[in-house]
């Protein structure tokens, strides 16, 4: 490819939206807003594999190498470029920190303006200095993720602000690229998927990507949809509303998801679960993540693997034999970086005490 050519792509975006433009809602008048987004690692994890057993393959997609470190920037690249399109100047959203992380960031690459609303105090501080850094207009209430998403919905009524969480249906149409990236590369859909579940926008997404894959003759199969909520968080799993979620995992900290009618309906289509998961089952699993595969995400992310430890858990067997058969091919999403939310394991690291520059008090201290 010469050096013009080469240019050019990378001037159309070389995202999710120039990999899928056949899939999604851009036209060839679209401006592409892109940070490059997408195409991000399906790893095989032996280890996993392991511990799951029966045979079965385990593989994690690490959605925390996205620009700004979760999956949020898929469905923003065309949420934002369509926004472009019709003329917006302003970007507003609610968020747990993700949202705004990512909003602020493709704003000021497309050159408006963005507004987020933030519960005051739950905020994991990596994401909150993102969209600060990117210019953001930061508006802390207090209350809940869901108290700012209901502010949000009556503003976004104004024509001059265009609200781009997941109730936008171009950030579903941008986020489900990623079942699409996993059947190419698996050559096929797997039997199992498990993602955690916050919002609800995520699974919706994913689901919608597979049967449209399917659709197309892309794929032959449609995987199993698992969601996992912390408990603390659990909407979905006890069919109320949560009029005050707690949980250490804060992007999923939510007690009224926006997409819970088409999450539901996407768990029962496919003959999925929602179950929930624990605080402290959700920080050990991430922290076996990082100890046994090297990767580091933050707590809301490892309630998939939490929830798949759930599934292989030998006092859950009846439960998770029934589900998870032989020799399946399970994927497990995990949304965002560790570096976003390290509060939580910070606490747990303690204080690092130093010793003398001289090889013989570092060899003491390593007890050799």
């Amino acid at each position: 490819m010469s050096m013009n050519a080469a240019g050019s792509r990378l001037k159309q975006g070389g995202g999710v939206i120039d990999r899928y433009r056949e899939f999604l809602p851009v036209s060839n008048s679209t401006p592409i807003v892109s940070l490059g987004e997408g195409n991000t690692p399906l790893v095989y994890s032996a280890k996993l594999s392991a511990r799951i057993g029966r045979g079965c393959e385990v593989f994690v997609k690490n959605e925390g190498v996205n620009p700004t470190g979760s999956f949020k920037d898929r469905g923003m690249t065309v949420a934002v470029s369509k926004a472009i399109e019709r003329g917006a100047r302003t970007l507003i959203c609610a968020s747990t920190g993700n949202t705004s992380a990512s909003a602020a960031a493709y704003a000021a690459r497309a050159g408006i303006e963005c507004t987020v609303i933030l519960p005051a105090g739950k905020i994991a501080s990596g994401k909150l200095l993102q969209a600060f850094v990117h210019g953001a207009k930061i508006i802390a209430i207090d209350g809940n993720f869901d108290d700012a998403l209901r502010i949000v919905r009556k503003l976004g009524q104004r024509e001059s602000l265009v609200i781009v969480n997941s109730i936008n249906p171009d950030r579903i149409a941008g986020q489900k690229t990623a079942a699409f990236e996993i059947a190419d590369l698996l050559g096929d859909a797997p039997d199992f998927h498990l993602l955690p579940l916050g919002n609800a926008g995520n699974l919706t997404a994913y689901w919608a990507g597979y049967r449209e894959y399917q659709g197309n003759g892309r794929s032959k199969r449609l995987p199993a949809m698992f969601g996992f909520q912390a408990a603390g968080a659990a909407p979905i799993f006890h069919d109320k509303i949560i009029e005050r979620p707690e949980t250490i995992a804060s992007a999923i900290r939510i007690g009224n998801p926006a997409s819970w009618r088409q999450a539901r309906a996407a768990i029962d289509q496919s003959k999925g679960v929602v179950d929930l998961v624990t605080d402290e089952q959700i920080i050990e699993a991430q922290i076996w993540l990082a100890q046994h595969e090297g990767i580091f995400v933050e707590p809301a992310s490892a309630a998939a693997i939490a929830g798949l430890f759930k599934c292989c858990n030998a006092k859950d067997a009846a439960y998770s034999f029934q589900k998870i058969p032989e020799e399946s091919r399970i994927v497990c999403t995990v949304t965002g970086h560790g570096l976003k939310d390290p509060d939580a394991l910070t606490a747990r690291m303690g204080k690092i005490t130093s010793v003398a520059a001289n090889e013989e008090d570092v060899l003491r201290a390593l007890g050799l």
